[in-house]
């Protein structure tokens, strides 16, 4: 075989494996296999100077661009109008069912009214033309609907976009580039200047010169409209979305068709409920008429088509003032400090505090008080300062680290990016809320047990551990605000009851960095005893699934301090017993398996179905993934359910998970 020849063997094979890998989560060959390849191809094509134009060398960026070049679409790129309420969705339909019946009554014969509904992307849109040999030729942006920017060697940076796809018409294709919250972090977690927010990270990675930024902001895309298509034309939306999954172009796997305004709701409901949940931003849900010969008669307002509308979402990201910067202790010690905001409305409620999570991020966004910030709600509905609105930055005033911890005086001492109080015995937020910590329903379960229960412990009782909790008696107690006979006596009872937990919520209960619930129970499963952990090894700790470098590194460092060995002692000594009993693991069709569990049943609690999972060898996650194996679902299951649906995992009623096991 010759040079040329290999060459093109080495482009049609690694686009495969890259498809395989990038859209269908299934890679057939590992990483090393790839890259002996990848290294093949790009020496060959050094040597010979024969570079086919979708050869994955060319998704590399290593180029700086002059400048950008107009292209003119071969079809326009329409805006959408757009709806804020369900009464304007009705009014859109309520229209095109009068237009449906008086076409009809003129001798059309079209179809009865069915929409298509997909999320809105929040993202920049990308429209490419794929020739007839099935090469992506241009990428360009939306621009003004009519000429954009030529963006290809941005695009082909892009991995999920197929460089060459199946033979056949000529066709442009538009979707949304967008940045994922995964890519995000990782841009800005070695980022010298931080993005502020997913879409910005979108745009700015597009309209780069320098392809290599735009290579390392990781973008991923969406693709969901044909806009020109040389050939036969598509009879509805559902034969276009259906064109463009089997050109191997990367789509958003929600797609939902409904034939009563009722459905449209339903759905516009259900993709604003999984709209935190998702790594990318959505900002809305697009309702399009999925009958051509429909949309060809309704046709188009000067700026919008009158067959498809938006219904927009309450904004997740605004700008407000930064008004001052309070500093607060933490449970370990650390002094974060938080954002006091002038309140502003996002994403249906009112925002007055924010996430600043250490100096270094401070100045890394420049933020200051007194003026605005980019303010965001992100999936995990905590609002966070992305950045500073530079404008504004005249006058305002610069943030600085407290000297000593704002609640007990005491010397701060800086570990790595964190401030932190030393002072564990007496700094009161500390151990008000590693005693509450402690004391809580996961962890030993002292019920009757709250935040102003400790705080008068603290205060009052002098209480300075948490093996104190064990030391108190009835005739202190009673001498705290609204403490009774009755009441002292059901804390004494709770505190005493509490001394025989299972190991796993003793090790939760300790308060160990990064370690939670479910971490605490995998651990415990592997070492079995206290003994066990302070034996532990690194090599040990991250053979445990799901542990990793950091939390092996936490665990070590705990159980290698001395005031920590001597309050489990110290506990020990006070008759505290923790219980672990070997799990016998019985052999089902749930072995291996990772399980997610949703909504409401019958026969189990949450924690009860979880139990009976994990006996029968399976591993309980949270959320739902392209690695889930089964979703139990019960009554009222929401967003997971969906997710799973829209996944292809299986779903099992609480009926279908007794009949299996």
């Amino acid at each position: 075989m010759d040079n040329k020849a290999r060459i093109e063997e080495l482009v049609e094979l690694l686009n495969r494996y890259a498809y395989e890998y990038y859209s269908l989560d299934r890679p057939s060959v590992t990483d090393k296999e790839y890259d002996l390849k990848y290294d093949e191809l790009k020496e060959l094509e050094n040597e010979t100077g024969y570079v086919l134009p979708y050869s994955p060398t060319q998704r590399v960026g290593d180029v700086v661009l002059e400048g950008f070049r107009k292209y003119i679409h071969k079809a326009r790129l329409w805006s959408l109008d757009k709806a804020q309420s369900m009464e304007e969705i009705k009014e859109w339909h309520n229209r095109n069912v009068k237009f449906v019946n008086e076409m009809n009554d003129r001798g059309e014969n079209l179809p009865p009214l069915r929409y298509v509904i997909t999320k809105k992307f929040d993202g920049l849109t990308i429209n490419l033309t794929y020739n007839e040999e099935g090469i992506l030729e241009v990428a360009a942006t939306r621009g003004t609907g009519e000429t954009g920017e030529d963006v290809t060697a941005q695009v082909k940076t892009i991995k999920e976009i197929p460089l060459k796809t199946s033979i056949g018409d000529l066709f442009e294709v538009h979707g949304e580039a967008i940045m994922t919250q995964e890519a995000f972090d990782k841009y800005n977690s070695i980022s010298e200047t931080p993005l502020k927010n997913l879409r910005n990270g979108a745009a700015g990675a597009l309209r780069n010169l320098n392809v290599k930024e735009t290579a390392r902001r990781g973008l991923s895309a969406f693709f969901y409209d044909v806009g020109y298509k040389e050939g036969n034309a598509f009879k509805n939306y559902e034969e276009m979305l259906k064109f463009i999954k089997e050109k191997g172009l990367p789509m958003d796997e929600y797609i939902r068709y409904a034939t009563t305004l009722e459905e449209v709701e339903k759905y516009i409901k259900e993709i604003e409920a999984m709209r935190f949940d998702l790594n990318y931003d959505i900002d809305g849900v697009v309702v399009a008429v999925d009958d051509m010969r429909t949309r060809e008669l309704l046709g188009y307002t000067v700026k919008f088509p009158k067959w498809a509308i938006a219904f927009k979402f309450e904004a997740q990201e605004a700008t407000t003032t930064l008004l001052d910067v309070e500093w607060n202790v933490g449970r370990s010690g650390r002094v974060g400090p938080t954002a006091i905001l002038e309140p502003i409305e996002l994403a249906g409620v009112t925002v007055k505090r924010a996430t600043l999570n250490n100096m270094d991020d401070i100045r890394r966004k420049g933020v200051r008080i007194g003026a605005d910030v980019f303010v965001r709600r992100s999936n995990d509905v905590i609002p966070e300062i992305m950045g500073v609105v530079e404008s504004t930055i005249e006058g305002s005033k610069e943030i600085n680290a407290p000297k000593v911890c704002p609640s007990c005086g005491s010397h701060l001492v800086l570990d790595g990016a964190h401030y932190f109080c030393e002072n564990t015995l007496s700094c009161k937020p500390q151990m008000v809320k590693s005693i509450v910590h402690f004391a809580s329903r996961e962890a030993m379960n002292i019920a009757g047990f709250s935040e102003k229960t400790a705080e008068q412990l603290f205060e009052k009782l002098d209480i300075r551990s948490i093996a104190d909790l064990y030391k108190l008696k009835k005739e202190e107690l009673v001498t705290l605000d609204k403490f009774g006979e009755k009441k002292a006596q059901n804390l004494l009872d709770a505190v005493e009851k509490s001394k025989t937990p299972e190991l796993y919520r003793f090790i939760y209960a300790l308060g160990i960095p990064n370690v939670g619930v479910k971490t605490a129970k995998d651990l415990v499963d592997k070492f079995k005893s206290i003994d066990g952990f302070k034996e532990a090894t690194f090599e040990e700790l991250i053979s445990v699934s799901d542990v990793g470098d950091i939390v092996a590194k936490c665990v070590l460092e705990f159980f290698h301090e001395e005031k920590v060995i001597n309050t489990i002692n110290e506990l020990l000594e006070l008759g505290i017993n923790p219980i672990y009993e070997e799990k016998e693991v019985i052999e089902s069709g749930f072995s291996g398996k990772i399980v997610v569990v949703t909504g409401t049943m019958q026969k189990y609690s949450r924690s009860e179905i979880k139990s009976k999972l994990e006996s029968l060898g399976a591993k309980v996650s949270g959320s739902v993934s392209k690695k889930t194996d089964y979703v139990i679902a019960g009554e009222e299951a929401g967003s997971k359910l969906t997710k799973a649906q829209e996944l292809g995992v299986t779903v099992l009623t609480e009926d279908d998970f007794e009949k299996m096991i």
